[in-house]
């Protein structure tokens, strides 16, 4: 099964990435593209009137500078002026450690266990000349550090930076856009290589321990996502109540890896056995629904008239309306990247014009409370020429893996 081959060629012209038995080829995001995506926020910055953007540590930290650090109840964060070097704030004791994974040109300042960071970030706005300016804030930055910047600077003019980390974000570069063909190629490849091993008696961690351990001998990094059997499946995201594998059982598992930090995230629906033909049929339906996605996916459309496109052949069979159930609960699809859940979605009413280089999951699930659901979701990338596959959908529930 073809798995998006050309991507890099349909994006920067050049020859797609070698495949080494069906996985794609990818190498880790280098410090020139780090250095271009600073160029292009900075851009924005001064098209957006911003004389800096606050940034904590997270998946935007590590995009920007290469600085892969978690959120702790110390402020790790970096400041990047609209014009000059960034600066990384950061714990005296952590100091080393940053500067070591900081792969752009920029200063690291420490504050000390008993210091104020954010007195620190608003010295050195001052003495760049930058704290009367507006200062962006990317919107997953949390209460106590814009809280305190205000305190330390009053007067301080704070909006939010999304126009700013969005606009670099979103649009993946051939670079990343190969490292999620290699994320994604693994997980499919450890769909196939668990896909046997299921037994009767089986619940939903034993299946999922199949294909976390599929994933890591495959080489992708941190395994991550579930399992729902039987009535858990209904529920998009499970139940606590235990679900085992018996004959006729519906498996849902959704699940995904990362390579250097980008992800994959693709659902497939089994039958357990002998399909009966209400499932046969809905498989179908949520296969044709993808079909349909992908279809209403084009350059310059509205994200959002994706989801509806789905939601008029759903509405047709009689599922529905809108987001009821029995039907299409949630969107029919969602941004991926660095996280697996970026903007923008693909959700009634989302008025962002899809261009190249946006990346999305392809997910219309449909869903019968109290008796089984079916979600087959795969990633795709758009192209001047439209949506392209990072994995192909199965072709038919008897052969659900491809």
């Amino acid at each position: 099964m073809a798995l998006g081959g050309g991507f890099v060629a349909a994006l920067a012209g050049g020859m797609p990435a070698m495949a080494v038995g069906g996985i794609a080829e990818a190498a880790p995001i280098g410090r020139a593209e780090r250095m271009a995506r600073l160029g292009r926020a900075q851009a924005l910055m001064r098209a957006n009137g911003m004389a800096a953007l606050l940034v904590e540590a997270g998946s935007s930290l590590n995009y920007f500078t290469g600085v892969k650090w978690w959120r702790s109840e110390r402020l790790t964060a970096a400041v990047l002026p609209a014009d000059g070097e960034l600066c990384v704030f950061t714990p005296g004791f952590e100091e080393p450690s940053i500067r070591e994974m900081l792969v752009v040109p920029g200063d690291v300042k420490v504050w000390q266990e008993d210091e104020n960071p954010a007195a620190l970030v608003a010295d050195w706005l001052k003495s760049h000349k930058l704290a009367g300016g507006v200062i962006g804030i990317e919107d997953t930055v949390r209460f106590f550090a814009i809280d305190g910047l205000q305190k330390a600077l009053p007067g301080v003019r704070i909006v939010n930076g999304a126009a700013i980390v969005n606009g670099c974000r979103m649009i993946k570069t051939p670079a990343e856009i190969a490292l999620m063909q290699r994320a994604s190629d693994i997980t499919i490849a450890a769909y196939r290589a668990m896909s046997s091993k299921v037994e009767p008696g089986m619940g939903t961690a034993d299946v999922y321990a199949l294909m976390a351990a599929a994933v890591t001998r495959l080489g992708g990094d941190t395994p991550s996502g579930g399992v729902q059997i039987n009535e858990g499946s209904a529920l998009p995201h499970g139940s606590r109540e235990p679900q085992f594998v018996r004959a006729g059982s519906v498996v849902l598992m959704d699940c995904g890896c990362t390579v250097d930090g980008y992800h994959a995230d693709i659902s497939r629906t089994f039958v357990f056995g002998e399909a009966t033909r209400a499932q046969r049929t809905m498989w179908d339906e949520v296969h044709r629904g993808q079909e349909i996605a992908l279809a209403a996916a084009k350059v310059g459309a509205a994200a959002g008239t994706v989801d509806d496109a789905v939601r008029v052949y759903y509405e047709k069979l009689g599922y529905g309306p809108g987001y009821r159930t029995p039907g299409l609960p949630h969107r029919t699809g969602h941004g991926i990247g660095l996280d697996v859940h970026e903007p923008v979605n693909l959700v009634h009413g989302e008025t962002t014009k899809l261009a190249p280089g946006m990346c999305f999951s392809n997910e219309p699930g449909l869903y019968r409370p109290g008796s089984y659901g079916v979600r087959l979701e795969d990633c795709f990338y758009m192209t001047a020429s439209g949506p392209r596959w990072f994995s192909v959908p199965p072709p038919s529930i008897d052969n659900p893996f491809g």
